[in-house]
């Protein structure tokens, strides 16, 4: 899979542009109405897409969640404690932030 130089950053979440989504993935069902790239432990708040012109899929084997950005002015990732990122039409990785607490032992990053 060949990475493109697009980063962002979203509190926990990274989005990373690649070239291809993989083949054989699976789609991940909007939340009332909305993609939900993570939601907040603490908070209730979630990183959330509403553009129609997007979609969330996972592979089965490893749980990798890419998102594919088909809207020709891009979408908004949202969020409300975050300032509103604007993707590109592309596809993405999405990154869910880890901390190491010990030795052999990660969590995911609550935000």
């Amino acid at each position: 899979m060949k990475i493109y130089p697009f980063f962002a950053r979203q509190g926990d979440v990274g989005i990373r542009r690649v070239d291809s989504i993989p083949e054989h993935t699976e789609a991940i069902a909007r939340d009332k109405g909305r993609i939900i790239l993570a939601y907040g432990e603490v908070t209730g708040h979630a990183h959330a897409i509403l553009d129609t012109a997007a979609a969330l899929v996972r592979t089965a084997d490893t749980n990798q969640r890419f998102l594919r950005v088909m809207a020709t002015s891009g979408v908004e990732l949202r969020h409300e404690e975050h300032a509103t990122i604007t993707l590109p039409p592309g596809n993405y990785e999405i990154i869910q932030q880890r901390e190491y607490v010990a030795p052999e032992i990660t969590r995911a990053v609550a935000d």
